[in-house]
């Protein structure tokens, strides 16, 4: 499809009538929840389709719609171990079915969601936070013999990796117009699927953060000798590497978070390593702005939490690689360039250094240009001006 017939957009930051959304499973509330949930304001009574849903780990914005789940939802346990469930998802996805008038659908996928089964006539845009990293290049770190997952899994993922790939891949014959979440991840399109995206950088919730600076200053959110990491427990996170350097140091690094590495992670933490597991919004707005700096050791398709970390007026340590390339810079940030003990320990060692120095500068209006309506703005813009005529 040529990209650039796609720029005659509808009016305003609503989609069209017969829009649906599809979303890849309804579990918790992270990043590509924040998106799903940006479409739901964009499209206020369009149905929703995943392949399962645990009802309120989500927001009320997201749940306050028809939902429409796979048969993989009837199954016992299924909210706390459908990864296991892997090999029957793209089965799943194809199981469920669209209204045969819908107009537009709109996808928000890291997996499977983007092959449900297109009706004659639709368009279909795909929002794409990450082809699947754990059966592409990621492979070995999820599923590798030092990866810490069970032999059977091991052994699955590997008889199951030809032929997932190949569906997934294939499944993009289902899609109109890929939209990647950043530059990073369009090169991995590009790559993997042999198609060309566009990009469109996700948003920074900035009203959230709004009191931050007036806080600071009447003496509420001092800051506090500590390190922190908001983030899932997943291979891909590093929080491993984090633990590891911050041992050796002994210094305190505050951890957000659970996930399937939750139990390895904790056996390996010193004394000065804190799990704090799930908590609200405006704790995580606080630990941020009362941490020294934030820490983001992994390879991230995008990363959120580091611009959210400046828009708390607090730094970042990050390795420098994957999307933070395309939104932090080195006034804001020290980057570390080696994924080991060393380079992280050095990053820790220069930020303290600059730190005493204040030697950091975070500009807002470079903040501004990851908004919610911006995001909103950009993604109408992609739609063809023959939606809504059908």
């Amino acid at each position: 499809m040529n990209l650039e017939l796609l720029r005659s957009a509808p009016s305003g930051t609503q989609f069209p009538e017969g829009t649906v959304l599809l979303h890849d499973w309804l579990t918790g509330f992270r990043g590509g929840e924040w998106i799903l949930e940006a479409f739901c304001e964009m499209a206020p009574k369009a149905p929703l389709y995943t392949l399962l849903h645990v009802p309120g780990t989500t927001s009320k914005l997201i749940e306050g719609r028809k939902i429409h789940t796979s048969f993989l939802n009837e199954l016992p346990g299924i909210g706390h171990h459908y990864r296991k469930f892997l090999p029957l998802f793209p089965r799943a996805a194809e199981s469920l079915r669209v209204p045969p008038e819908t107009n537009l659908m709109v996808s928000s996928s890291h997996c499977v969601i983007k092959g449900v089964p297109k009706p004659s006539g639709a368009f279909h845009l795909s929002y794409i936070h990450s082809p699947m990293r754990y059966m592409y290049d990621q492979f070995d770190s999820y599923f590798g013999a030092s990866s810490g997952a069970p032999l059977y899994q091991r052994l699955g993922a590997r008889a199951l990796r030809g032929s997932l790939t190949r569906w997934d891949i294939n499944s993009n014959k289902n899609i109109d117009l890929l939209v990647a979440n950043s530059g990073f991840v369009r090169e991995r399109i590009r790559r993997i699927y042999g198609r060309d995206s566009v990009v469109v950088h996700p948003f920074v919730e900035f009203e959230d953060f709004s009191g931050v600076a007036a806080a600071r200053e009447a003496g509420d959110l001092p800051r506090e000798d500590f390190y922190l990491m908001v983030t899932a427990f997943a291979p891909n996170k590093r929080v491993d590497l984090a633990i590891a350097a911050f041992n050796q140091m002994g210094k305190i690094l505050k951890i957000v978070g659970s996930g399937q590495d939750d139990v390895k992670l904790r056996a390996m933490a010193g004394p000065t390593i804190e799990f704090l597991g799930s908590v609200s919004r405006a704790s995580v707005v606080s630990l941020m702005a009362q941490a020294r700096a934030f820490i983001f050791p992994g390879v991230e398709d995008f990363g959120i939490t580091p611009l959210e970390s400046l828009a708390s007026g607090t730094p970042v340590i990050a390795f420098k690689s994957g999307g933070v390339l395309e939104t932090l810079t080195e006034s804001d940030t020290v980057f570390f360039e080696r994924a080991d003990v060393a380079s992280l320990v050095q990053a820790v060692e220069i930020f303290e250094t600059r730190s005493m120095r204040s030697d950091f500068a975070i500009d807002s209006s470079r903040l501004a240009l990851f908004g919610r309506e911006r995001f909103k703005s950009e993604i109408m813009s992609l739609l063809p001006g023959r939606l809504g005529s059908r």
